[in-house]
């Protein structure tokens, strides 16, 4: 299985105004500092290579796979909110699934892509990518819209430690017990695969 970004977020899962006001900033001087670590904290959290193992914002993706697994092609990076196309390949030449012959579903586990009643899988190509389908994840298109509040805080709070704490080391103080913190907030969206 492979994952590509086909479309990426719009916007943050904490807006620059939102950060500011919780960090008490009220200059433009800085403004490019926390944005930049607004995206930092959200690359962290999100995608397939975040540590949620989830979408924050809207997105959309690529998923490459070998064949159905028990007559389903599961999708990665809940919560998957559509899918735009399901093909696979048969001869090296890509053929889509008929919109009618297949639907999208969620289990404990997660979302896949099965078939309707009365369909069965075409035959198609042994490759590691003979299946492609393309599907829309994330909470929310701006950030405006609901978001886990944990997630949002958890950003928030390690955008203002970055902030305040700037160097990799903090020498000589009374360290804070943040990690936890933060820890703690993502702990109930966290991926876990079986």
């Amino acid at each position: 299985m492979t994952l590509s970004l086909v479309t990426a977020p719009t916007a943050l899962p904490v807006s620059l105004r939102a950060l500011k006001k919780h960090l008490r900033v009220d200059h433009v001087d800085d403004d490019a500092t926390i944005d930049a670590l607004a995206h930092a904290a959200a690359g962290h959290l999100d995608g397939h290579t975040g540590i949620l193992g989830r979408a924050l914002m809207r997105q959309t993706w690529l998923l490459k796979a070998w064949s159905p697994e028990n007559g389903r092609l599961r999708l990665p990076l809940p919560p998957v909110r559509s899918v735009s196309s399901v093909k696979y390949l048969v001869d090296g030449a890509e053929t889509t699934l008929a919109a009618d012959s297949w639907r999208l579903g969620e289990d404990a586990i997660g979302a896949f892509v099965t078939l309707e009643d009365g369909y069965s899988w075409p035959a198609y190509d042994c490759r590691e990518d003979a299946w492609r389908v393309t599907f829309v994840a994330g909470y929310a298109d701006t950030d405006a819209e609901p978001l886990p509040e944990a997630v949002r805080q958890a950003i928030t709070l390690l955008v203002a430690h970055w902030y305040e704490n700037r160097e990799p080391v903090n020498i000589g103080n009374i360290t804070s017990t943040l990690p936890f913190t933060v820890s703690a907030l993502l702990a109930p969206f966290t991926v876990r695969t079986l």
